[in-house]
């Protein structure tokens, strides 16, 4: 009976009040999915658990600690996580897809870095090469000589020989064109980053923290291939795997310039 009840009572805008909570919820698991911010949520989990629990329990001394800390916690996430939730904004205004008549350039853009990367590898090349999303990476980006050019794989291999005067830094291309080269990128923070790689692999993953941009990276030391994409480093791939993750990601961003 309660549920006939209920269902009596329940009007369409009960029907859309669920379906935007169902919708904000979904969005947020997306954006925190795979990040940080994962186990911070458990520990806040805990945190209020305590919280709730020292309360109950009349712990004055333990719950007034608490106490404090919930008060403050909103401000403590905004200090620490700034990059995320900038990035996670960001991604709820996101434009559709624009001029599809550009799709027959991914493959083509796919298959120039990917030609380039193996290139590079091969002869232990290090290099770095931006891939800009929607996020405007300008304010994280030092230096860096214009360029505007085709993304060729012959243009990437010869801006990072040794002898090139623009080699250090890392290429950027937006809009489909390689517009800058020999940028310096923001090094992660992230404690947990193993301390066994080198400055490229750092600013790699310190861009992506920091934007949607998507980054490969050929190691100098080992000539090995790596993605940083949403804060993470993906280590050692194949070229063919490289094909397919820069698709995957194209595809899962609906990139407005490219797709």
């Amino acid at each position: 009976m309660a549920i006939i009840d209920i269902l009596k009572n329940f009007s369409w805008l009960d029907f859309l009040d669920i379906i935007l909570v169902a919708f904000f919820i979904y969005r947020i698991i997306l954006l925190l999915k795979g990040t940080r911010m994962v186990r911070l949520l458990a520990g806040i989990a805990i945190l209020l658990f305590c919280w709730m629990g020292a309360r109950i329990a009349g712990l004055v001394t333990f719950y007034k600690i608490l106490d404090n800390l919930v008060g403050s916690i909103i401000l403590i996430i905004v200090i620490i996580y700034q990059h995320e939730i900038r990035r996670a904004l960001f991604s709820f205004g996101k434009r559709r897809p624009a001029a599809r008549e550009r799709q027959e350039e991914v493959p083509q853009l796919i298959e120039e870095l990917a030609m380039a990367a193996s290139a590079l590898s091969g002869k232990k090349i290090g290099a770095l090469i931006v891939l800009e999303g929607e996020m405007d990476i300008e304010n994280f980006v030092e230096v860096g000589t214009e360029i505007d050019a085709k993304v060729t794989c012959e243009l990437i291999t010869s801006i990072f020989l040794p002898y090139s005067p623009i080699h250090d830094g890392a290429v950027i291309i937006k809009n489909g064109k390689l517009t800058k080269a020999g940028c310096f990128l923001p090094l992660t923070r992230n404690p947990l980053v193993s301390k066994s790689l080198g400055t490229r692999h750092r600013a790699a993953i310190g861009l992506a923290e920091r934007t949607d941009a998507v980054v490969v990276v050929v190691s100098e030391e080992t000539g090995k291939i790596s993605i940083a994409a949403d804060g993470r480093l993906t280590y050692d791939v194949d070229v063919n795997s490289l094909r397919k993750t820069l698709k995957k990601l194209i595809e899962t961003r609906q990139y407005g310039w490219l797709l």
